[in-house]
């Protein structure tokens, strides 16, 4: 009798675990990544997924995106394994590319690509699938891909980027940002060192309270100091001066300005000296040739 009992215990429990249910296996991942224990976590999201692989009812696609984000945010949060996660992210994204997991997988991934690869372009991919879904957080990935672009010297992309986020983004936190970008990429141009310095004294206007406003000033310095016109930059320099967090390499550069000028000073004053010598005629053939002037006095006696 009594190892009947045992019996019926035993397949009593060895029901229940068939009636486990995916629900149940990511409850348990999720306790066991509370609790650190990764890789009993990645088992639990295995064997949820593995349940839901063939199901295509709408609720079994919603738990296959949360088991395999699951899994992807154990392998790179808790595991920091950047190939494993970027695997599990692209096979979300493949087999859900309609869930708010996949959104939040592309954006996770964009930055694994650009760190950990130095994929910029497949990092733009990503961000630019993103924000086809028009996510709240719109302006901020449209202000990434333009940086992504000024990062790959692509300066005209990244323009036309940085006045596309203005346009669509326009009472955005990241205006002021974009246009201090946008100012960079028309510097970085060739020939457009005007526009480059228009752009950021427009920063300054529009966002004078913005913390960028000093520093879009001493680019101005600097773009001032490019085109040969040091006085000027100085001036500029020395008016950042009052506001600008770094003094110290704001006083750096207007040293080195004042320094090119005496140097351009002092090398035109020695070569009008010289161009001088050169033009006042040789008192008399010897001297022309090297003579001491005692001896050149002697020449005609």
């Amino acid at each position: 009798m009594r190892t009947l009992r045992l019996s019926l215990v035993v397949l009593a429990l060895a029901g229940a675990g068939c009636r486990d249910k995916p629900v149940d296996h990511l409850q348990r991942a999720r306790d066991a990544t509370f609790e650190k224990r990764p890789d009993e976590a990645l088992v639990e999201y295995r064997k949820a997924f593995d349940m839901l692989r063939h199901d295509s009812t709408p609720e079994a696609l919603v738990l296959r995106a949360r088991s395999l984000k699951g899994a992807a945010d154990v392998y790179w949060l808790e595991q920091r394994k950047v190939k494993e996660a970027v695997g599990v992210y692209r096979e979300l994204i493949q087999q859900c590319p309609e869930s708010p997991e996949a959104l939040e997988s592309r954006i996770i991934l964009a930055e694994l690509l650009r760190v950990h690869y130095r994929d910029l372009r497949g990092a733009i991919d990503q961000l630019t699938a993103a924000l086809q879904r028009n996510p709240p957080q719109g302006a901020e990935l449209h202000y990434q891909v333009a940086k992504l672009y000024f990062e790959l010297g692509d300066y005209q992309q990244c323009e036309l980027e940085t006045r596309r986020l203005v346009e669509r983004f326009a009472t955005s936190v990241f205006v002021d940002d974009t246009l201090f970008l946008q100012a960079q990429a028309i510097a970085m141009m060739e020939g457009r060192r005007q526009e480059a310095s228009r752009a950021f004294a427009d920063l300054r206007t529009r966002f004078p309270d913005s913390e960028l406003s000093p520093h879009a000033l001493f680019e101005m310095g600097k773009l001032r100091s490019d085109a040969g016109e040091h006085e000027k930059a100085i001036e500029t320099w020395v008016e950042t001066l009052k506001t600008h967090p770094d003094p110290t390499l704001v006083q750096d550069y207007i040293a080195r300005a004042r320094k090119r000028i005496a140097n351009t000073t002092a090398e035109g004053v020695g070569q009008r000296e010289v161009a001088f010598d050169r033009a006042r005629p040789a008192r008399s053939s010897l001297e022309a040739v090297g003579g001491r002037p005692e001896e050149a006095a002697h020449e005609h006696d």
